[in-house]
């Protein structure tokens, strides 16, 4: 084992070391024949340093170098040398050096691998990257991204351990509850027929403590949920996990502000002002059409029903007699886009359900567009006022029920910002959103559900409407929005038992299903409860954005597919008969097989 430990690693040598024998190992990063002398690019974890392979110096170490190959595992022992007169490398930690070798050892040799190690060729496709993910990291840009994930931990961990949260794991093999996604299972072969989930948070759990009375809890945790994926979305992802006893809203949301401050000001070198900006949910979906808004620009939502209805446009008008509703917003300069992109733009929000999309352009003092003559010259002035439009500037304009306005205009206000760079890319827009509602509807099911989970407190001002009218009742939550993503949130939990049987009503859960989804926690609320709140925080998602990347498993070591699979390990995967008759398990269907 000696033969291999280093006594520097591969960015660690500067100009000082000039006349010291050194000892590195690591891998080939490139190799040059320069007539006689080899030179060879070693690179570790920590950099790359140049060695020099001299057959004056070692005949044996040069011949044994000339067949060595890319991403080879090797030993070498040398002395520190400043490079000629000329040759220094700036753009290198190490590049006034280079190591003349006398010793080489070959530790383990490679196959040639399926994309350059040494060089960032973007054309590689993800799908191959995934599959060789251990040679994807060690490219570097990976290993960067894991060691900031690392750092950011620590930092967490430093943080609310100075705020006297407590650690605590909880169990990875628990109850299936319904929390809104699908829970993986895991069948158990001792108690036969009978199934654990993977937690998709350790919501119950992290309430427990606090009824045990351990204060303040944290914990990093991994969660799990079998929907469906997306960029910025993984089936199994870790969250910083927070609970407190006897807190406000504010004092949580104050101490979240100083988590977040601390991580992007130390990881990104990035000011956060706080207090962070806050937003109720319903001005959130009015202003933006949605609970996550991007606010790094502006183009805000205008409600324009009572213009629409006064005017002589019928498509307007049907819509707001069936219930919808008339938004418009507004594109800064949006006067020189020419038919061709609005027409584009118009394709664009039919994926939506949107059917159509109306347009003006302001230009010399007027609105022009095959829709203006449904407008009066006083519908006209009232509109521009309405939408503070200038000269060159753009109003689009979406009718039909209000929830695909807002999932429309939201999504096109968002690939205008984009697509026409309407926004620093390095800004950092924050927003708490705050007072969801307690229950949404599920019209397929023709009742209620909780937009959070069971255990959100209703807010006191609107218990009042809790039997009367559920749907208008808010909740105490709060959501942390970044630059249009959610990085995370959590509510005030409720701790009166009768109150919480009330919620328990509400979503159609009799005593039965009470006591066999929740019977222990119920219990347990009945043995002195106190007062507790706490949130959720999506590591990865975090990490993803203090990074600068779009894709969440830039930040993951080993992710999955869009499609849930491990493209790599070749998983999910069948498993041996003998497995599944022990866990009295049958398959019923044809195994498909993984796309890889």
């Amino acid at each position: 084992m000696e033969m291999y430990k280093r006594t520097h690693t591969c960015g660690e040598l500067r100009k000082t070391h000039v006349n010291e024998t050194t000892q590195l190992s690591g891998w080939v990063n490139r190799r040059r024949d320069h007539g006689g002398l080899i030179f060879i690019d070693l690179r570790d974890r920590y950099g790359i340093t140049q060695l020099v392979f001299d057959p004056k110096v070692n005949t044996d170490a040069h011949t044994l170098a000339n067949t060595l190959r890319s991403e080879w595992v090797i030993t070498i022992k040398g002395s520190v040398i400043p490079r000629a007169e000329g040759m220094a490398n700036p753009k290198m930690a190490t590049g006034e050096i280079e190591v003349e070798v006398d010793s080489l050892t070959v530790l383990s040799k490679a196959k040639t691998p399926p994309f350059s190690v040494a060089e960032d060729i973007t054309e590689v496709s993800e799908d191959l990257r995934l599959r060789y993910r251990y040679l994807d990291i060690r490219r570097g840009v990976l290993q960067k991204n894991l060691q900031l994930r690392h750092k950011a931990m620590l930092i967490t961990r430093q943080y609310l351990d100075e705020h006297l949260f407590t650690e605590v794991t909880t169990p990875i093999l628990a109850k299936s509850t319904p929390e809104g996604a699908r829970d993986y299972l895991v069948p158990s072969r001792v108690h036969n027929g009978t199934f654990y989930a993977l937690p998709q948070s350790p919501q119950i759990f992290k309430q427990l403590l606090m009824i045990s009375g351990m204060d303040r809890y944290f914990q990093i945790a991994q969660c799990f949920r079998d929907e469906d994926l997306r960029a910025d979305r993984q089936p199994e992802f870790t969250q910083m996990d927070i609970e407190m006893s006897f807190g406000t809203p504010d004092e949580l949301m104050s101490i979240i502000e100083g988590l977040l401050q601390k991580l992007f000001t130390v990881c990104k070198g990035a000011s956060i002002q706080t207090p962070i900006r806050r937003m109720t949910h319903a001005e959130c979906v009015e202003k933006y059409g949605t609970d996550r808004p991007d606010l790094r620009f502006d183009m805000q939502f205008v409600r324009i029903d009572q213009i629409a209805a006064k005017s002589d446009f019928s498509v307007l008008k049907d819509q707001i007699e069936l219930g919808g509703v008339v938004k418009a917003i507004l594109v800064k300069g949006g006067a020189r886009f020419s038919r061709k992109d609005i027409d584009r733009y118009t394709d664009f929000v039919r994926q939506f359900a949107l059917q159509g999309l109306g347009w003006m352009k302001y230009q010399e003092g007027a609105l022009s567009s095959s829709i203006v003559k449904f407008f009066s010259e006083d519908l006209q002035k009232e509109l521009i006022v309405s939408m503070h439009a200038e000269e060159g500037d753009l109003i689009l304009i979406a009718a039909a029920k209000e929830s695909v306005v807002n999932q429309s205009l939201d999504h096109l206000r968002r690939h205008i910002a984009r697509e026409h760079k309407l926004y620093d890319e390095d800004a950092l827009e924050f927003v708490w959103v705050t007072d969801f509602p307690l229950f949404e509807w599920d019209e397929d099911e023709r009742r209620v559900y909780s937009t959070h989970h069971p255990f959100t407190a209703p807010h006191p001002d609107d218990l009042h409407l809790l039997e009367s009218e559920p749907l208008k009742v808010r909740s105490v939550s709060y959501d942390i929005v970044l630059n249009g993503y959610e990085l995370g949130g959590g509510s005030q939990r409720i701790h009166d038992t009768e109150l919480q049987k009330t919620i328990f009503s509400h979503l159609n859960l009799s005593e039965e299903d009470i006591e066999e989804k929740f019977g222990f926690f119920a219990d347990a609320l009945k043995f002195g409860t106190p007062p507790h709140l706490g949130i959720a925080l999506g590591f990865d998602r975090t990490m993803m954005l203090l990074i600068g990347t779009e894709n969440i498993r830039d930040v993951i070591a080993f992710p999955k597919t869009q499609k849930a699979s491990d493209v790599m390990m070749q998983c999910p995967s069948a498993v041996a008969e003998e497995q599944l008759e022990e866990l009295h398990i049958g398959i019923l269907e044809e195994r498909v097989k993984i796309d890889s």
